[in-house]
């Protein structure tokens, strides 16, 4: 089904402020600013499934890793991995609270997610962006695990996006 999720990046103007057109300016210094996002798959059905991720961006692509899971049930056992190969359309949403509610602002990316193998150069390229952004993933066996690729076709985002919301 086409439509919205394949459509071109856009951003929606923000107090005043021009569109911009694959997640630049103000809107790529707030989602970089940010150290957590959550990320939304669905399933065939169209169940919804959100976690809390950690997250690299580099171009139009926004990475997530795979780490190392205490549960034991490995990348197959993964509820997001698995939607992702069911129906690969997906969101990232960053955001920002405070209790002055003239700070909260949010950027909303969205798109096709694609599952990258271990061994293929943008696997290696992504896990390197990773670990250069958190240091907890230089200590993680990562290079046997899967990486996701969020390919971000649109963006919104509402709010006050400048730093600290000021």
């Amino acid at each position: 089904m086409e439509g919205e999720w394949d459509a071109p990046a856009r951003g929606v103007p923000v107090s005043g402020a021009a569109s911009a057109s694959v997640l630049e300016g103000t809107a790529r210094a707030f989602v970089l600013a940010q150290r957590v996002a959550r990320l939304a798959t669905a399933d065939e059905a169209g169940a919804p499934h959100v976690v809390p991720v950690c997250f690299a961006l580099d171009g139009a692509a926004l990475y997530v890793a795979i780490d190392e899971k205490p549960k034991g049930t490995g990348p197959a056992g993964m509820k997001r991995l698995r939607n992702i190969a069911a129906n690969p359309r997906a969101a990232v949403v960053v955001d920002r609270y405070a209790e002055d509610w003239s700070r909260l602002a949010w950027v909303m990316l969205r798109g096709r997610a694609e599952v990258l193998a271990p061994g293929e150069a943008e696997h290696a390229a992504a896990l390197s962006l990773l670990r250069a952004r958190y240091p907890q993933y230089r200590a993680m066996r990562l290079d046997d695990l899967p990486v996701i690729a969020l390919r971000i076709a649109r963006a919104t985002w509402w709010g006050d996006l400048a730093p600290n919301g000021a």
